[in-house]
């Protein structure tokens, strides 16, 4: 009742070495392996791109620290640029009660002086207020006027720095000196 025509011959030789029912049996374990890796192929892509965009949202934090420390890091470079400017460390000194100092002395390699040291003038004594950092260091309790010698030196002894100066035939001798107060 089957419309084909039994095979004859040599077709119906080959027809006995490959049973029917067996070519489904086969295909079943590979479809099946097909299906496993195509799976496991999705899942480790799913795996690797959610990495990835953790990994990019890790970088996108790290960067904003970044640049947020490097903002930092220039903000605090233009302070130190700031403190740092000739004229505000001249205007810091002044506050702290420096003044600036006399003609300098140079000595030479051979030993001769070039120049002649002088003492810094009476009159850029500070007379305003202090800087904060030197009023909590150590309040004075008398301030400093130009006409007034500071406190601890005698009034009729002049607070000159020890100055160098040649003698004939080339020694050199010092001056007398005098103590700092507060060194």
């Amino acid at each position: 009742m089957s419309s084909k025509p039994a095979p004859r011959g040599r077709a119906a030789r080959l027809a006995r070495l490959i049973p029917a029912g067996r070519a489904r049996a086969a295909r079943t374990p590979f479809v099946l392996l097909v299906v496993l890796l195509l799976g496991g192929g999705l899942l480790g892509l799913l795996v690797l791109n959610s990495a990835l965009s953790e990994g990019s949202f890790e970088l996108d934090d790290i960067q904003r620290k970044t640049k947020s420390l490097t903002d930092e890091e220039q903000a605090l470079q233009r302070d130190i640029d700031a403190y740092s400017a000739p004229d505000a460390l001249q205007r810091r000194a002044r506050e702290l009660g420096m003044v600036p100092g006399g003609d300098p002395a140079f000595l030479n390699p051979d030993g001769s002086v070039k120049g002649v040291p002088s003492a810094a003038p009476r009159s850029a004594v500070l007379t305003g207020p202090r800087a904060p950092e030197a009023l909590t260091a150590a309040p004075s309790t008398a301030p400093a006027t130009p006409s007034a010698p500071p406190a601890g030196t005698p009034a009729s002894t002049p607070a000159t720095p020890a100055a160098t100066t040649p003698a004939p035939g080339g020694a050199l001798r010092s001056a007398p000196t005098t103590p700092t107060p507060g060194r």
